[in-house]
């Protein structure tokens, strides 16, 4: 068990499946009581009702206040987690403006408006923890995914700066950058996800036990594949070789499909 997270108030977002649903039963596992927030109310329900804990849908950019109630009047952990990513890599475009919107809300200010409402109590109190689900494509790129790409770099860099202003008064934030993971997303990333991602995908679960362990060594990066430590090495000292290589599978893809 992870004393950090005995008997605390967790809420997860994006929880009805992936990698929020093996987050939410890891939390449970670990002595947590867990909120479950999906868009999908079904599949919330399915997963709280798994775990003993409290469904919440609905659309996660405004369930604090409905969760704080739900935990009995604290959330001492919030597991942004809730993303989305369109694929318009087949028409060899850029996305619509509507796809940009909805990938910048979601995946950036769902997170930004969520530790608005929590960080006036976690920093009267002096502790919370804010776990952000990025990607590896928040530390690199996607082919085929600008959006996607672009926002979650945006997520990472709120992520990092809710660290760097925040720990020194007890506010602790997780980002989560993993490359391919089993999941329905996965599946939606169609043939560019297939050459890139598929190939090391890993479980949710695995995902889940790179947290916890990250949350028991008190580290911001958790790489549940480690191999992207190297590759963010390797982007930061040769940003050119490092462009290259990856437009070389850019045009792989482009053959290959």
């Amino acid at each position: 068990m992870v004393q950090a997270v005995q008997g605390a108030g967790v809420v997860v977002t994006g929880a009805g499946g992936g990698i929020g649903a093996a987050l939410a039963r890891r939390f449970a596992a670990e002595g947590a009581r867990v909120v479950v927030n999906d868009l999908d109310a079904d599949r919330a329900k399915a997963v709280a009702d798994e775990i003993g804990g409290t469904a919440l849908p609905g659309d996660a950019s405004a369930i604090v206040p409905e969760a704080r109630d739900a935990l009995g009047g604290t959330v001492d952990v919030y597991c942004a987690n809730a993303g989305v990513a369109f694929d318009g890599a087949d028409t060899g475009a850029p996305l619509d403006e509507r796809a940009w919107t909805v990938s910048w809300d979601v995946n950036v200010m769902a997170h930004v408006r969520a530790a608005h409402a929590l960080l006036p109590d976690w920093l009267e109190r002096g502790a919370g923890r804010f776990v952000s689900t990025v990607s590896a494509a928040g530390l690199l790129t996607m082919i085929g995914a600008a959006a996607y790409s672009v926002t979650k770099h945006g997520a990472y860099s709120f992520a990092e700066w809710l660290s760097l202003t925040y720990r020194h008064r007890g506010i602790k934030v997780h980002a989560i950058c993993p490359q391919g993971v089993r999941t329905d997303m996965l599946d939606a990333a169609g043939s560019a996800g297939d050459l890139v991602l598929r190939p090391t995908a890993i479980a949710p679960q695995a995902v889940a036990d790179a947290l916890f362990q990250g949350i028991e060594e008190d580290r911001f990066l958790i790489l549940p594949h480690p191999e992207v430590a190297g590759y963010y090495q390797a982007r930061a000292a040769d940003p050119e070789r490092w462009l290259a290589t990856m437009n070389h599978i850019q045009q792989k893809w482009e053959t290959a499909r």
